[in-house]
């Protein structure tokens, strides 16, 4: 990447903006009640600006130098409604905003601690309901994020429904720090987040704040690329109904229903959702039958919030993520999915008809908040999470001896050591904690937040035989193995925001965070034994944020982040080989310009890692290609935003990000085996200046929205991804082509008498039915010196539609 490109692009913001100064206007006043009483510490924002105020302890604020306009104002604070107001400030004017007391707000207070804004010195983008609810035909949670700055998305089926995943800045999931309402939902022990778990989760979600780079300090795995914050459904002060109904391509269905009571005797409220999602997926055998419900009862006094909220999820899956051969895909049969073949008695292939992922998942959120005072108040929030599901596998000769099954003896006399096999590997968690935070306002300069939690998680793994070919001496549902895993997560931080002048923000963030594992693993002498490992981290954050004028705003942040290894890592692997924890260091700047009818924002990165864990294919001393930390490499790069209303019928947007993902000094290791596939050695070889895989050096979107009456729009969007490797080797033989993909959407809203709003909604997916894929692997060796390279991928479906009703009552 050019870095004098990337410095001109930054500071042609900069300068753009400064140069556009000419404001002389004062606007002041003083927020109160409906009562007439002063309201301390209210934040008071101009809506296309930059601009922001905090109330004094008399409820006053003052803005300086504006420039004749109409301005709008939102004025908000907790334990009272929002409040619009549309003003022209023409000379210094006063304007006293009223806000009227609820307990509405309060909701808010549960995620506020791991949320970021304009004060904080990061990159972040907010997605409001409205928006999610013109996106949301069934897809999962990861494809409503798809258009946002550094966002690729994948779908093991090809068309967003059932297993789907997502990276920010080439970060995968397992780096992307996801919470619920501040509750963390990643697993404790791959790290990964799983939405096939959580259907239609977007349909109870409020809103959702995606942090890029190390972010907040949160609760849960750390932040190493982003963080994913959903806020579930707010107080809804009247009843509700509301019925969806979506249908498409390949036999894509989805029904959900949604209720609630409103705001009962002004104090209880009811809300309830049920969905159902079923698709046979793009490639062969790929289908999904997902099922859940979301449930939250609240209790809402005057200063205090109890919230109980319960959602579920359980999912059918036919196995699709072991992708496509690049050799059927380069033959024209893009859908070959190779899971459940086996062959017959005449050596035919065939293919299992139950070879699926079954999982049911539940979790429960009890959240207690109270408002102490204007300046104080705080949140309480147990939780607890079920899970429990297998995939099943047939498997074609294997050794009966694996699976603790004696060898078979004929009548004959023949020894019969192998067997076709049914299997399913389960697992068995609970996971439980909880989280609190303190919210401390002394004046308009200062605010506090302490918070922290503490969540632990025990899982069983087992595996079991549910049919063999030969049973010899095993019973149904023969058990072959059995382990269990135990990890203690507790952090503490505490977050500073200090204001020496109104368009100053300074932000400390300091965390300690200590986690403990337990599990089932190789001592020295590598006999499996339960081992203890602990790690304690200190991840400091520090920003600034400074409104230079009006409309812009200028930042800054250096984030430090550590993270430990995830299961597989420790029970791979003995104390000699066992992983570092890795370390992250985030520097984070850009500026963003703000007018009526037009934005602009561009942030720089750089993210200098040491020890990341990375794949390179060497057998450790317990026999396993186990992750390995390599010392320094690093992710830089420049995301630019723009957006602009053209007129009432127009409006386009964009974002683009450019950059370098680099491993400094790389080794891959390929196995070597003769004839009969017996492994003698590895060969090894080295790179330098290296790209890390799945990180692609350019990721832009394009929208353009057309209104041409009202409530219609006609949404067109593109999105570009460059090339992304396999691997760590920049081998373009291992890696996924760039490509361009163009959908386009249509929302149309009506009103009537018998049925308050109805919405249509149609997609089309892949318009000009573009060739891609979304994800893969790749696998090498040598036989007989001979390079043998197997690449697999995700392809993506052509041209796809999903067309849907919602009517609101």
């Amino acid at each position: 990447m050019n870095k004098k490109l990337v410095a001109k692009i930054f500071f042609a913001g900069v300068f753009f903006s400064l140069a556009k100064i000419n404001a002389q206007s004062i606007l002041s006043g003083n927020v109160r009640s409906d009562k007439g009483e002063a309201i301390p510490f209210a934040v008071i924002g101009i809506k296309n600006t930059q601009l922001s105020a905090t109330t004094n302890s008399e409820g006053a604020y003052k803005f300086k130098n504006l420039k004749p306009d109409t301005y709008v104002l939102t004025t908000r604070c907790l334990g009272y409604l929002d409040k619009t107001d549309t003003i022209t400030v023409a000379a210094d004017l006063v304007f006293d905003p009223q806000l009227f007391a609820s307990n509405k707000q309060l909701d808010e207070v549960v995620v506020n601690a791991t949320r970021v804004n304009k004060n904080n010195g990061m990159a972040y983008s907010n997605i409001d309901a409205e928006t999610l609810k013109k996106q949301n035909l069934g897809q999962d949670a990861p494809y409503m994020l798809n258009l946002l700055p550094s966002v690729v998305v994948n779908s093991d089926a090809g068309a967003g429904v059932g297993y789907t995943g997502l990276r920010i800045r080439g970060s995968d999931g397992t780096r992307i720090n996801v919470t619920i309402n501040g509750v963390p939902v990643n697993d404790a022990e791959s790290q990964g987040t799983y939405f096939v778990d959580m259907p239609d989760l977007v349909s109870s979600t409020n809103n959702i704040q995606v942090q890029r780079g190390v972010g907040a300090s949160s609760n849960g795995a750390g932040a190493f690329g982003a963080s994913i914050n959903f806020q579930t459904n707010e107080l809804k002060d009247k009843p509700y109904a509301n019925a969806i109904s979506t249908a498409g391509s390949f036999n894509t269905f989805r029904n959900t229903i949604a209720a609630g009571t409103g705001l009962l005797n002004n104090k209880f409220t009811l809300d309830a959702r049920a969905s159902n999602i079923s698709s046979d997926g793009y490639i062969d055998r790929a289908k999904s039958n997902l099922q859940s419900y979301y449930v939250a009862a609240g209790y809402y006094g005057k200063k205090s919030v109890l919230k109980f909220i319960n959602f579920y999820g359980q999912e059918k899956t036919y196995q699709a993520w072991y992708y496509v051969l690049e050799d059927s895909i380069k033959k024209g049969n893009r859908t070959d999915n190779p899971a459940g073949l086996y062959y017959d008695t005449n050596g035919k292939p065939q293919y299992y008809k139950n070879e699926t992922d079954n999982y049911k998942q539940n979790n429960f959120q009890l959240h207690f908040i109270h408002q102490v005072n204007s300046r104080l108040s705080f949140n309480l929030t147990g939780h607890y999470t079920k899970g429990k599901g297998y995939y099943e596998q047939y498997k074609q000769g294997q050794s009966l001896s694996a699976y603790n099954i004696n060898d078979v003896i004929t009548p004959k006399g023949d020894t019969i050591t192998t067997s076709d096999i049914i299997r399913r590997l389960w697992l068995d968690n609970d996971f439980a904690g909880g989280i609190f935070n303190l919210n401390y306002t002394p004046n308009s300069k200062l605010a506090f937040t302490l918070g922290g939690g503490y969540n632990t998680y025990y899982g069983k793994h087992f595996n079991r035989v549910v049919w063999a070919q030969y049973a010899s001496n095993s019973q149904i549902d023969h058990q072959y193995l059995f382990n269990t895993a135990n990890k203690n997560d507790g952090n503490v931080y505490l977050k500073t925001n200090y204001k020496p002048v109104s368009t100053l923000n300074m932000f400390i963030d300091l965390q300690v965070r200590n986690v403990s594992h337990r599990f089932l693993g190789f001592n020295d002498s590598l006999a499996a034994k339960m081992q203890n490992q602990s790690y304690t981290f200190f991840n400091p954050k520090f920003g600034v944020s400074w409104d230079a004028y009006s409309h812009l705003n200028i930042y800054a942040s250096v984030s430090m982040a550590n993270k430990e290894p995830n299961r597989d890592d420790f029970v791979q692997s003995s104390p000699k080989s066992r992983p570092k924890p890795e370390q992250l260091m985030d520097i984070e700047a850009g500026v963003k310009y703000t007018i009526k009818n037009f934005y602009f924002a561009t942030n720089v990165y750089d993210m200098e890692y040491k020890n990341q864990l990375v794949l390179n294919g060497k057998v450790n001393n317990v026999g396993a290609y186990n992750r390995v930390n390599v010392a320094s490499s690093y992710r830089r790069g420049i995301e630019v935003e723009a957006s602009a209303n053209l007129n009432k019928f127009f409006t386009i947007g964009g974002n683009v990000t450019i950059s370098q993902n680099k491993i400094n000094n790389f080794v891959e290791y390929i196995d070597s085996s003769d004839a009969a596939y017996t492994i003698s050695t590895q060969y090894k070889k080295e790179y330098k200046n290296t790209d890390i895989s799945f990180s692609p050096n350019e990721i832009s979107s394009l929208m353009f929205v057309i209104k041409p009456v009202k409530n219609m729009e006609i949404t067109f969007t593109n999105k570009y991804v460059g090339r992304q490797y396999l691997d760590n080797t920049t081998n373009i033989k291992r890696s996924i082509s760039p490509y361009y993909v163009t959908d386009a959407r249509f929302n149309y809203t009506i009103k009537t008498n018998l049925i308050p709003e109805i919405s249509f909604m149609f997609a089309v997916y892949n318009l000009l039915s573009t060739k891609y894929e979304t994800n893969g692997y790749t696998y090498s060796y040598y036989t007989d010196a001979t390079l043998n390279t197997f690449n697999y991928k995700a392809p993506a479906a052509p041209i796809n539609f999903l067309g849907g009703i919602s009517l609101k009552f």
